[in-house]
């Protein structure tokens, strides 16, 4: 798949199953995503790979932390996908490459990450919400201090029937200027 194609054609993927790729596969599509623009080549970030019942340990932790009514929507969300891959933040503190830049540079990695699966035929969707603020996940997933969960990529082969639909480009005329110096 050409990469035109990739950033068309990719979907965020609600329904996933297995297969998803193995520890080495995910390693390798990394080794490719982590050449994104990153200023110092810092690599402000680590993974944390969740499958089987390490899935059902971060949804139990989550349920728990929901204490609600939500207990078990929550529980059932973390286990929708046969690999969660955890991105953490890591930013390098009081480096001349401000904190932001290697923000801009982990977002830049993860969303190289997900054309490569896309590429390879694996579907993914990015989550997030108030539970990536989980003290007690945090604590689950051995974060350390400064680093911050920014999130899950949901990992595996799409439910779906066909091929997936091509995005039309947007007319992005009025988001672009030209300045002339004067």
């Amino acid at each position: 798949m050409d990469v035109m194609t990739a950033v068309l054609t990719r979907r965020s993927e609600h329904q996933l199953t297995e297969p998803a790729p193995c520890d080495q596969e995910f390693h390798y599509l990394l080794r490719a995503a982590a050449t994104a623009p990153d200023h110092g080549r810092l690599q402000p970030w680590r993974w944390i790979l969740l499958r089987g019942a390490a899935r059902h340990a971060l949804a139990d932790c989550l349920a728990e932390e929901a204490r609600g009514t939500g207990r078990d929507r929550i529980a059932a969300k973390v286990l929708r996908a046969p690999l969660l891959a955890t991105l953490v933040f890591a930013p390098r503190l009081g480096h001349r490459v401000p904190e932001w830049e290697q923000l801009a540079a982990t977002s830049a990695m993860a969303h190289a990450m997900m054309l490569l699966l896309h590429g390879r035929g694996f579907g993914s969707i990015w989550r997030t919400g108030a539970l990536a603020d989980s003290a007690q996940a945090r604590r689950l997933l051995g974060l350390r201090d400064g680093e911050r969960l920014l999130g899950w990529l949901f990992i595996g082969t799409p439910v779906r029937t066909g091929a997936p639909r091509r995005r039309p480009p947007q007319d992005v005329t009025g988001r672009v200027t030209t300045f002339t110096g004067g």
